[in-house]
């Protein structure tokens, strides 16, 4: 254990735990250089399972619509399949992406910045299918239940989110059953999954078993008290739900193999990227070379989903030295990320800049010198 001050007193910062560590081995980053693809590839986009990965027989496997609806369904796969398909390729990123950087760091899936992904979904919409079942008047949210069950906060559950209607209207929320052109692979929530656009992975449930209606709201755990940003343990604090701005480069050069302390030659260095935000559309990204002293507009290229995210690129000339390269994002609403990450208990909507240390000119003396000095 070891102690940091924070809020004006002293708390202990526990070292990594094995509990942690089986976490990380369970679920997985996507590799930052994977930016280099509009579409990440089905095995390199990040993955999060809360509890196990259910074992599901499709042929025996039913789909339940029912609570506040006047004609409940229960319907199969292939029912589900033969309804009218749209492909949209959505970026999907974890609420707890940067929980690691922070101290006192919250103890979770212990994720440093690359929890995200962005593939092509292919569903059928939502609400169709909820139109089918006829909703009653009295209802204001929709519940969706997967097959996963476990433990969590020391009540027993399956994984349950909820939506207000209003949300779940929305033309592009999806059921999909296929990525990237393929069936769902039982890790990604074979044989069906919820996509909504915009909003955090914890809201995409998966293995789904059932959407229900509801008045009044949802107090499942996942949604009343997990997923909320809030610094004191007796506050209910703010629900997680659209993504904030973020944008990743692809760091440049080549790595060491443990600091991942990158190494360029002087020069043209170009550096491209991604961008994303579920609460506006991106409309800039900044790159800085001096660890965000300074900073100049990227370029942005046209987007190729309203839901995805947005390539940018910029003509940097490395010069000898050490370089903190940073990037940030902005969108059309005015939300910018922050130089620094916002604390909170759950570790969640931390979207702090992306900073890569780069050596440009150096010979193996002083690579290694550099990357004994790295923390």
């Amino acid at each position: 254990m070891r102690e940091v001050l924070k809020a004006g007193s002293l708390i202990e910062q526990p070292e990594i735990t094995p509990e942690e560590l089986q976490l990380a081995v369970r679920n997985h980053s996507m590799p930052v250089e994977a930016l280099h693809y509009d579409v990440t590839p089905l095995g390199l986009h990040y993955l999060l399972i809360h509890f196990d990965i259910p074992a599901v027989d499709v042929s025996t496997w039913r789909l339940n619509v029912g609570g506040l609806v006047q004609h409940p369904l229960q319907i199969s796969l292939d029912d589900i399949k033969s309804r009218p398909a749209r492909t949209l390729a959505v970026t999907l990123e974890c609420a707890g992406n940067g929980r690691a950087r922070l101290s006192p760091r919250p103890q979770s899936q212990p994720w440093l910045g690359e929890a995200v992904g962005n593939a092509e979904w292919t569903g059928t919409s939502l609400w169709a299918l909820v139109e089918d079942a006829v909703a009653r008047d009295d209802a204001t949210d929709v519940v969706f239940t997967g097959l996963d069950r476990g433990v969590q906060g020391e009540i027993e559950q399956q994984y349950e989110r909820s939506l207000p209607i209003g949300e779940a209207m929305r033309d592009e929320v999806l059921l999909a059953y296929a990525i990237n052109g393929q069936p769902l692979p039982p890790q990604h929530g074979f044989p069906l999954r919820l996509i909504v656009p915009g909003w955090y992975g914890m809201t995409h449930v998966k293995w789904l078993r059932s959407i229900s209606l509801v008045k009044d709201g949802f107090d499942g755990y996942q949604q009343a008290r997990a997923y909320h940003f809030r610094t004191l343990s007796d506050e209910r604090g703010v629900p997680v739900t659209r993504i904030l701005p973020r944008a990743l480069m692809v760091p440049p050069g080549i790595p060491d193999f443990m600091t991942r302390t990158r190494f360029v030659e002087p020069g043209p260095c170009p550096i491209e990227g991604r961008a994303w935000s579920g609460r506006g559309a991106i409309a800039g990204v900044e790159f800085s070379s001096d660890g965000g002293m300074t900073w100049s507009d990227a370029a942005l290229q046209p987007a190729a989903s309203p839901f995805g995210w947005r390539r940018w690129t910029f003509a940097w000339t490395a010069e000898p030295g050490e370089h903190d390269l940073c990037v940030r994002a902005t969108d059309d609403a005015g939300n910018a990320q922050p130089l620094e990450q916002n604390w909170n208990l759950e570790g969640v909507q931390n979207n702090a800049v992306q900073r890569v240390r780069v050596v440009a000119g150096s010979s193996s003396r002083e690579v290694q010198k550099a990357a004994d000095r790295e923390p």
